[in-house]
């Protein structure tokens, strides 16, 4: 179930919307907003995962909002004004609906959010075998792996433990395509917790890690696209 809300202050806007939704059984409208501030404060106690947001309105209007936040649900920008759609797509909003929004075009957008979601469900996480146990780990939380002896050692954002009985390669070739880049014969890191690059290595959580030289075409490509933001 995607949890949204809705926030404009045009009535006639939010009751088409609110039908809309009624009609898409993965979507509950948990509350709307007449502006920004009304939807801040509604992002405090409620968890949202997608915001319906229209770019004119009082005091700040969407763009500005959505810039604002630290944690930034998904958006889908309504708006009756085509100048924004640059400034909207610059935000990584899943789509930008011109009023009057047709239920034909507002369910193309859900889809678009419907099929993330489901790619997210069957990519986000990986099941390890740790001291007895098959673990379940999310991809988002995990740092580096690094090889130790006949095991590798898993480093997360708030723990670490061993998997037992699996090589860097093995691991390496379960990760392809969820973000994950083997820079060294003895570690994989995570790109997008990667927070500085020098020629030599990476720097994830303050730890420097190596980059050997039998990866170092793989790591440039990287570099590159790191250096250009194409990652983030």
């Amino acid at each position: 179930m995607i949890k949204c809300i809705v926030i404009d202050d045009e009535p006639l806007a939010v009751r088409l919307l609110e039908n809309h939704i009624s009609k898409i059984a993965e979507l509950k409208l948990v509350a709307t907003a007449a502006n920004a501030l009304e939807a801040y404060r509604i992002l405090q106690t409620q968890e949202v995962d997608l915001l319906f947001l229209d770019i004119q309105m009082p005091d700040l209007n969407g763009i500005e909002f959505l810039r604002s936040l630290n944690k930034k649900p998904s958006a889908i920008f309504t708006t009756a004004y085509r100048e924004f759609a640059i400034e909207g797509f610059e935000l990584e909003a899943v789509d930008y609906l011109l009023k009057p929004i047709t239920f034909e075009r507002f369910f193309k957008s859900v889809d678009r959010v419907l099929r993330n979601v489901k790619k997210e469900n069957e990519d986000d996480f990986l099941i390890l075998k740790s001291e007895g146990f098959s673990r379940k780990l999310l991809l988002k939380h995990i740092l580096y792996f690094e090889s130790i002896g006949n095991d590798i050692k898993a480093v997360l954002q708030n723990e670490l433990f061993v998997v037992s009985k699996m090589s860097v390669s093995e691991l390496a070739v379960h990760l392809q395509h969820k973000g994950f880049l083997r820079i060294h014969r003895s570690f994989i890191i995570n790109q997008h917790q990667v927070t500085a690059i020098s020629n030599q290595e990476v720097l994830i959580d303050k730890i420097a890690i190596p980059v050997g030289r039998s990866f170092r075409k793989t790591f440039d490509d990287f570099a590159r696209l790191f250096s250009a933001k194409r990652l983030f």
